[in-house]
């Protein structure tokens, strides 16, 4: 592997070269124990033990937010509408004279 100066200074520092320019082998460690996988029904419980910690809205809210990002939608959609039907009239304005 061809290193330039820095390249190989920058190894050495990290101390993946040697002073020779030669890499230095490292042992590998002891390979990570595996865990054992959840069965469904520890998987089952663990979901409802998280799902009990959720701050859930009330309906109250869930309707109120609803109606928010309806009405959203809808503004949105008008104002596009306008752009685009005011930039195709003048498209058509422009190229019509």
């Amino acid at each position: 592997m061809a290193l330039n100066r820095e390249q190989k200074r920058m190894l050495q520092r990290q101390g993946e070269l040697g002073p020779d320019g030669e890499p230095i082998r490292t042992r590998r460690g002891p390979q990570q124990q595996r865990r054992e996988r959840t069965g469904p029904v520890e998987f089952a419980r663990e979901v409802r033990s998280e799902l009990r910690k959720v701050a859930w809205p009330t309906r109250s809210e869930t309707i109120n937010y609803s109606i928010i990002t309806i009405i959203t939608l809808i503004v949105f959609t008008a104002v596009i509408f306008g752009i685009d039907w005011v930039f195709s009239e003048a498209v058509l304005k422009l190229f019509d004279a």
